[in-house]
């Protein structure tokens, strides 16, 4: 399994990455990936320093030639998305990712596959490694709990790095160069209700939506995938008159749009029949809708233990308006870059259980006033339904420098090598460029990388042409970096 990917190409990427996926790595969990990436650069006698809040920086001077040149900080972050299907037997915490060769893709079986961003952690170790590849001086800094709050990149002091050009390889399309990102903010909305009982002669059922994409909440929130706590809560407002809501679990992480959701609810025997016929009916409806995007949407409705309480029924109407009336998806595109979301927002978690609602969001904008007036937005609509909200973790966008001096050098090396012009864009994802340029102003940044799909699923895959591709181009840019002045 893993070891046929250890021969494809460049296998500098490949086995360090088959290397590191066989390390845990998630967000928050990082304590073994960083103790791997350290005792990788010691193995190579480089200075090797990891920061207060766990970044790793390793250093390694120019190729012989090299040395008048500006140093460069190459940048990845060592986290990783933990998604898989609900069938799928796998504890992130103690395994390595399973990786298999699918035709011209790499992916992982029924899990995230880590290419967010370990591809480009690997072909950073490629370059630490190689002593054939001609470079500057390198500064590598690998940064932790990207995907779930950026604290790596906010915890970087501003006396550690001395490069520079800063080159982030955390893009996903192999013919794009990225200059501008989205900021974000944590929208997080709770409140108590009380429990009643469940009335006599009614029995219970459960409801499920699965087989939904998901994707990336910020560079796939465009693409009209569907939302499983949106739909769960649509199929639960249409039907209220006859249920009685007991839990509800939809999603996982903040930063992937929902996949699955499950509700457990009671059911009046006399209402039976009429809610199955308008379940059915509204499941058929929205199914539908989602036909092009999401062809493998599920929705199951079966009978099951008859739940022990319900919210009461005035709980359960604030509960089921305060998620409809929440929004979700593109708020407003750019006036200033075609194609851009500015802002948005993914209504990432719904937890209902025990007396307790929890919501949490996740607003994305490249613009810092249209973050907040979304966030705002949210924030006001869930107090109207008595919920506390809390808004933290937030974190600015990337502005971008068409007058980069750094883009010149990479859009020049892009015609020459692939006979074509990149396409130049911001993206309404996090990267990290726009908080390591608080600490680091004068830093040159740019991002760009290999060609991945799916990212922050189980449907994520890797290019292994894309990386092929992406490794000649950046060896490239390293050997025509601008001497000092």
């Amino acid at each position: 399994m893993n070891k046929n990917i250890r021969t494809l190409e460049p296998i500098e990427i490949w086995n360090n990455f088959a290397d590191l996926n066989a390390v845990p790595r998630g967000s928050k969990k990082e304590e073994r990936v960083i103790q791997f990436v350290v005792d990788f650069g010691k193995k190579l006698n480089l200075e090797t320093l990891v920061d207060h809040v766990g970044n790793v920086i390793i250093k390694k001077p120019a190729s012989k030639g090299m040395e008048n040149r500006k140093t460069v900080v190459l940048q990845s972050h060592l986290d990783m998305v933990h998604q898989k299907n609900s069938d799928t037997n796998f504890n992130f915490d103690t395994e390595g990712i399973k990786m298999v060769v699918d035709g011209d893709w790499v992916r992982a079986e029924g899990t995230t596959l880590g290419a967010d961003n370990g591809i480009g952690v690997a072909a950073i170790m490629g370059i630490l490694a190689s002593k054939t590849i001609k470079h500057p001086a390198i500064e590598a800094l690998f940064t932790i709990d990207e995907e779930t709050g950026m604290t790596g990149a906010m915890g970087l002091q501003a006396n550690y790095l001395n490069g520079e050009i800063l080159l982030n390889l955390d893009t996903e399309d192999d013919d794009e160069i990225d200059i501008g990102c989205a900021g974000g903010i944590d929208v997080t909305a709770e409140n108590t209700y009380h429990e009643v009982g469940v009335p006599v002669n009614s029995g219970g059922f459960s409801i499920s939506v699965t087989g939904l994409k998901g994707g990336h909440s910020g560079m796939d929130i465009h693409k009209g995938l569907g939302n499983a706590n949106k739909i769960m809560n649509r199929l639960l407002y249409e039907t209220k008159e006859f249920i009685r809501i007991s839990e509800i679990n939809g999603g996982s992480l903040r930063n992937a749009i929902p996949r699955e959701s499950f509700a457990t609810i009671s059911v009046a025997d006399s209402k039976k029949d009429a809610f199955i016929k308008k379940i059915n009916k509204i499941s058929k409806e929205i199914k539908a809708e989602q036909a092009t995007v999401d062809p493998n949407l599920e929705i199951k409705v079966s009978e099951a233990t008859k739940p022990q309480t319900v919210m009461t029924t005035i709980s359960q109407n604030t509960l089921l308006n305060t998620i409809y009336a929440a929004h979700n998806g593109v708020y407003r595109m750019s006036n200033d870059m075609k194609d851009l979301v500015e802002t948005s927002n993914n209504v990432a978690r719904v937890i209902v259980k025990d007396e307790n609602v929890k919501i949490m969001c996740l607003t994305r904008s490249s613009v810092e006033s249209s973050k907040f007036d979304l966030a705002n937005a949210l924030k006001a609509t869930f107090e109207m339904a008595g919920y506390t909200v809390t808004l933290s973790g937030s974190y600015p966008g990337w502005k971008p420098n068409i007058n980069s001096p750094i883009l010149k050098i990479l859009t020049e090396t892009y015609e020459k090598l692939f006979k074509q012009k990149a396409d130049v864009v911001a993206c309404h994802a996090g990267l990290e460029c726009g908080i390591l340029g608080a600490n680091y102003p004068e830093m040159d940044m740019i991002s760009f990388g290999p060609t991945i799909q799916g990212a922050h699923s189980p449907d994520e895959k890797a290019n292994i042409k894309s990386s092929q591709k992406f490794w000649k181009f950046l060896l490239e840019i390293l050997e025509n970096i601008p001497v000092k002045k």
